[in-house]
């Protein structure tokens, strides 16, 4: 089984732990969907925040959705002028036997205009 790394992004509408949850859950869910994957394929998560999201961790998220032996880290995206706001990624390590080329990157709502290239 090979290691490979999948990319994800979501853009939330307000800073509201609620709505991060919602919305990094739905994330975390479509890219074990999209790449037919459960929470045993998966090796760790990396999460980055826009420095304008205060109101919880987004790991916090995935805790909720019942992956909780799977290491986590949160940290703060770079504050560059003119960067999209109110951004949540993910990196997630997972194990698959998909070639790399086949990895479906996820990129949900406005956050799809982040990587056009890649954004499934």
């Amino acid at each position: 089984m090979a290691v490979r790394a999948v990319r994800g992004a979501v853009q939330l509408e307000r800073d509201e732990a609620g709505h991060m949850d919602e919305q990094v859950g739905a994330l975390l869910t479509a890219v074990l969907e999209r790449n037919g994957l459960t929470a045993d394929d998966l090796i760790s998560i990396w999460f980055t925040a826009t420095p304008d999201l205060h109101s919880d961790f987004p790991a916090a998220a995935a805790r909720k959705l019942g992956i909780v032996d799977v290491p986590l880290i949160c940290a703060q995206e770079l504050d560059i002028e003119g960067a999209m706001p109110r951004v949540v990624r993910v990196l997630a390590h997972i194990e698959s036997n998909r070639p790399r080329a086949e990895i479906a990157h996820v990129y949900l709502g406005a956050a799809a205009a982040l990587r056009k290239d890649i954004a499934q």
